[in-house]
Parts: C-alpha cells; sequence; structure tokens
C-alpha cells in the first residue's frame, strides 16, 4: 500500500507566533487545491508566517466561526443565502437537495458569494449511500466492490467517478467508510464497509483516497473511532461500540494506517467505553478528539488534518442529548475543526452562541484560528500574499 506523509502548513506555530519569525517546522501552505498530494513540510518563514495572519486578518471573528461549518442545503437560493449571509465554509449536497443546482450554472453563483474557497461536499460512497447517482451512475457498494474487484481495479473505477464528481462542481466526498464490519448488508455499516478484515478495509480505502486526490477531489475516512461493531443505528439513538482496548487491534487499524493519506477524518456518535464519559458520544468528546490528533492512545502517527463532525442536527444518538446550538459548541471546544448538519436554518443561532463561547473563554481564539487555517489548507484557500 503506497502512503505518503500527509502534513498541513504552520497551524498551530502560524497561529500563536503570526508575525514573529522564526525557524519551527511548518507543512504546506494551502496553495493546492482540496485533495492534492500531501508534500514534505518546508521550514516555516517569515513570509508564511505573515501569510497566515493576514489570512486570518481578512476575517471577522463570525466569519472565521462561519469557516467551520459545513451545512447541508436544499438548492441553489438556499445554499446561496446561506454563503452570503454568513459565509459558511461549506455547503453539503444531500439526497433532499436539487440537484439542478450542480447542472444549471446556480453552484457557480454561490461559489462566487463565498470570500473565500467554499467546500461543496457529498457523501457519495456508492451502493445505498449515493447522492448523485442520476447524474453520474450507479457504482456498487463498498463490500461488492472487494468482492468483485481488485484494488487496482477499483482505484481505476474511482478515477472515473471522482472526475465525474468534480466535473458537477464537489470539492470533498466524504468517503470512503472505513469502518470494519462483518454485520449484515442492510444493517447500518453493513455493506457500507467493505471487509470484516482491517487490512483489507485499508487496501481498498487506500485505493480510493488515491484516486479521488489524482482528480482533485478531498476524501475524509469515516466513522472515527470505529462503528463496524456498533450497537445499533446513530440516526435512531445512542450506539455504544466496544471499549478502547478491543478496537485496537480492528476497528482502529485503517486509521492507524491512513492517517497520513491527506484525508480527513469524520467522528461518529458514538458512545466507546474506556474513552468517551457517559453521554459524551466521540463526536464531542475531547478525549476522543485527542486520541485522533495525538495517535499515542492506538499507535498511530499525530493526525494534523481537518476533523470533521458526523451530521449533527439529524441523528437522534446528538439529537436526543442537546440542540444543534449546544452540539456545534459543544464538538468544536472538544477539538473538531468543522461541525456538519443538514439544514441551515439553525446557522444564524449556532453563529451567535459560537460568538459568546469565544467572549466568555469556552472557545479559545487561538483555536478558532488555528481551525480555520486546517480547513484553508484542506479547501485549497489561496495565502494573501
Amino acid at each position: 500500500m503506497r502512503k505518503t506523509p500527509f502534513v498541513l502548513f504552520a497551524v498551530l506555530a502560524a497561529v500563536t507566533t503570526a508575525c514573529s519569525g522564526g525557524g519551527s517546522p511548518s507543512t504546506p501552505g494551502p496553495e493546492g487545491p482540496a485533495g492534492t498530494a500531501p508534500r514534505t513540510s518546508p521550514v516555516t518563514t517569515t513570509m508564511e508566517r505573515d501569510c497566515s495572519a493576514d489570512y486570518l486578518a481578512q476575517l471577522t471573528l463570525r466569519q472565521k466561526l462561519g469557516q467551520l461549518l459545513t451545512v447541508g442545503v436544499t438548492g441553489t437560493d438556499d445554499a446561496l443565502a446561506v454563503v452570503r449571509d454568513h459565509q459558511v465554509g461549506g455547503i453539503f449536497i444531500g439526497g433532499w437537495t436539487d440537484l439542478s443546482m450542480l447542472t444549471d450554472g446556480g453552484l457557480d453563483q454561490v461559489k462566487a458569494a463565498a470570500r473565500l474557497p467554499l467546500m461543496v461536499t457529498i457523501d457519495e460512497e456508492g451502493g445505498r449511500v449515493s447522492r448523485v447517482s442520476e447524474l453520474i451512475g450507479t457504482a456498487p457498494s463498498a463490500r461488492a466492490t472487494a468482492r468483485a474487484m481488485t484494488p487496482d481495479e477499483f482505484y481505476d473505477a474511482t478515477l472515473t467517478r471522482g472526475k465525474a464528481l468534480q466535473d458537477l462542481g464537489v470539492t470533498v466526498n466524504f468517503a470512503p467508510d472505513v469502518d470494519v464490519s462483518s454485520q449484515p448488508d442492510n444493517t447500518v455499516i453493513g455493506d457500507r464497509s467493505f471487509s470484516a478484515d482491517p487490512a483489507v478495509v485499508t487496501e481498498y480505502a487506500d485505493a480510493y483516497i488515491r484516486a479521488m486526490t489524482e482528480v482533485g477531489v478531498g476524501t475524509v475516512i469515516k466513522h472515527f473511532p470505529g462503528h463496524g461493531a456498533g450497537s445499533g443505528d446513530s440516526h435512531l439513538g445512542a450506539v455504544r461500540v466496544p471499549p478502547l482496548e478491543q478496537l485496537r487491534d480492528r476497528d482502529l487499524v485503517p486509521f492507524r494506517e491512513l492517517v497520513d493519506s491527506g484525508a480527513g477524518v469524520m467522528v461518529g456518535h458514538l458512545d466507546v467505553p474506556g474513552l468517551t464519559d457517559p453521554e459524551v458520544p466521540a463526536s464531542i468528546s475531547p478525549a476522543v478528539m485527542s486520541l485522533l490528533r495525538e495517535g499515542r492512545g492506538y499507535g498511530a502517527a499525530p493526525f494534523s488534518g481537518p476533523i470533521f463532525t458526523d451530521d449533527l442536527g439529524g441523528m437522534a444518538a446528538i439529537t436526543n442529548r442537546m440542540s444543534i446550538e449546544q452540539a456545534v459548541e459543544a464538538a468544536l471546544v472538544a477539538g473538531a475543526d468543522n461541525a456538519l448538519w443538514i439544514s441551515t436554518e439553525a446557522v444564524p443561532r449556532v453563529l451567535d452562541r459560537l460568538e459568546q463561547a469565544v467572549a466568555d473563554g469556552r472557545l479559545p481564539i487561538a483555536d478558532v484560528d488555528a481551525s480555520v487555517l486546517r480547513m484553508a489548507w484542506f479547501k485549497g484557500a489561496p495565502l494573501p500574499c
């Protein structure tokens, strides 16, 4: 399996010492589009630090916070309003979205309203999780793929599908699913999993990431720390997975092996014995974010890329416990970089709450800035100098 070092431009260093010069290590600036191959880290220069500071300086606090949100849209008008009025960092194309916005020039209008590059996201896994099959055709499920194709054949097929997504204007695909599962096909993960063997999952996911990367579509692996042996469906209620010590040698293996692949990571709404606190699922758990960032708890390299939440607004594992405003704040305070949910109506209230969280010190501005810069790199936002 080919792996490349995943590095990020000067996120924390640029935030904390933005105009001070110095020689701490840096990672690439955000000049490459989402999904471009990672590169070896250069030494941070004073200009790079100044550029990071300048990038942040062009945004108000509310706009910075907007950059950390990705919201589902119903069509062009809905997307145009939320981007124009709130400068959200991403929009999500779901099963409820009027897909004509991808074919009639509507998306171009939406992108033009964004001050910074806009993520256009989707979860186009193939199989039963497919949002644009009527536009680009169908693809088999992950499980069927692993049974019928070699990894090289899957790589070639993904090149074609990724190019079709890119042609529609999609920039980030919330795929592949790297859950390790032997559960029946029609369960919540089921045939969305390549295999019950973590090595097989890793091999096929790697092929998928490399192919999407080649055509310029970013990828996000999910659902950290592993949904494959979950007790149920987090769309319907709380889900308990095996204890952390049992996840290490099975569910966490693909995440460990792909941590430097260039993909982002989506955290699931999972209760993990030995890791999460009661009533604090993984997507809003500081312990889970630290496990992923540091890597030590499951034998991985540190992860410096963007951390996304699973949908915070339409899944009962979260909504039975708290409001969307509470959930988004909890996720960002815990250490996520981007909060995802499926509608735009609550965006003003969410931003109000996040501004107050910064003012009250619950959400440090340094953490906000670091997340803005991580998302800038992932989106391929150009530096202003």
